[in-house]
């Protein structure tokens, strides 16, 4: 693999001050096979590697900032073009960086085998990110911005979708963890978009109301302090129902909507739990506690077992 560097070689010629410099340069060095490796192409190696990257960067932020210009697009078509630019903008840099350096390519043939397989094998994860990101934003199944909810089988994280990039979604939580999922991940596994065709997300909230209390004033006592409780939405209309009789307590479950998931839902929640506390404190509500009826069995029987009473 021969490295003969180009550009330097037709400045050198102009400069034959520089010869000598070049020559001592290229004599501190040693061969691989065919190829030639000295201090100075080295320094040339590194510094067309340096300018290429330094161009490729500068060219995907040029593109960046002229993709946030148009505003015929929508975030999701903006971060799409913004990556499939940035794919081309490296890999002209990299065959340009190939041609500069005069690498002869046809040299890296003896290695297109085994070294070729361990390459495809390490980088097949990498790739398969890259191949499902550009499918999440293709298909517009995730966005920037949606609240989304991933289940891998252990373990679920629910929040909000900040960036898709080449390798994973990042995703912030309401505790401001951010979790950075890779996007295979979400090709395979369930997945709960709260926001894909609607914001309008539905909140259970269960309340228990003590046995002898009047249940239908108990279930206007919480509507009206669910359509008291900020962000829920009047329409649809939050509705009561009772769900069951559990030992202590009437079992009912307060259905309430809100438009703004990423904002969270356990607020809601505690805010509507304290204004039903003190309207049914205000209204004579029983609220349930734990109690246990003890029947005691075939008394007089006891009794005699044990000679009379003690």
């Amino acid at each position: 693999m021969a490295i003969e560097p180009k550009v330097p070689a037709a400045i050198v010629s102009r400069h034959q001050g520089l010869a000598e410099i070049v020559a001592t340069l290229d004599s501190w060095g040693f061969d691989v096979g065919s190829a030639r490796i000295s201090v100075w192409t080295v320094l040339v190696a590194i510094v067309v590697v340096a300018a290429l990257i330094l161009f490729a960067r500068h060219a995907s932020r040029v593109v960046g900032r002229l993709l946030g210009r148009i505003t015929g697009i929508d975030a999701v078509q903006r971060t799409l073009a913004e990556k499939l630019s940035g794919i081309v903008i490296w890999a002209v840099a990299f065959f340009v960086g190939i041609d500069l350096l005069g690498i002869n390519l046809t040299a890296l043939t003896v290695f297109s085998g085994a070294f070729g397989l361990a390459i495809g094998f390490g980088l097949q994860k990498t790739f398969g990110n890259m191949i499902a990101g550009i499918i999440l934003l293709l298909d517009r199944s995730i966005k920037p911005g949606d609240v989304i909810a991933v289940n891998d089988g252990t373990n679920s994280v629910v929040g909000q979708v900040s960036r898709i990039g080449i390798r994973a979604v990042s995703v912030i939580t309401r505790d401001k963890k951010e979790f950075l999922i890779p996007n295979e991940n979400l090709m395979v596994n369930q997945v709960e978009n709260w926001s894909y065709s609607s914001r309008d997300v539905r909140i259970r909230v269960p309340v228990g109301i003590g046995y002898g209390s009047d249940s239908d004033l108990a279930e206007r006592l919480m509507i009206e302090a669910a359509l008291e409780t900020p962000r829920v939405l009047p329409f649809p209309k939050p509705v009561v129902l009772l769900t069951g009789f559990g030992e202590n307590a009437l079992q009912c479950e307060v259905r309430l909507w809100v438009d703004d998931p990423e904002e969270g839902v356990g607020n809601v929640r505690s805010d509507l739990l304290k204004r039903v506390l003190a309207r049914f404190r205000d209204n004579g509500i029983a609220l349930p506690h734990p109690q246990r009826d003890i029947h005691l069995r075939d008394w007089p029987v006891l009794r005699g077992e044990h000679g009379g009473e003690s």
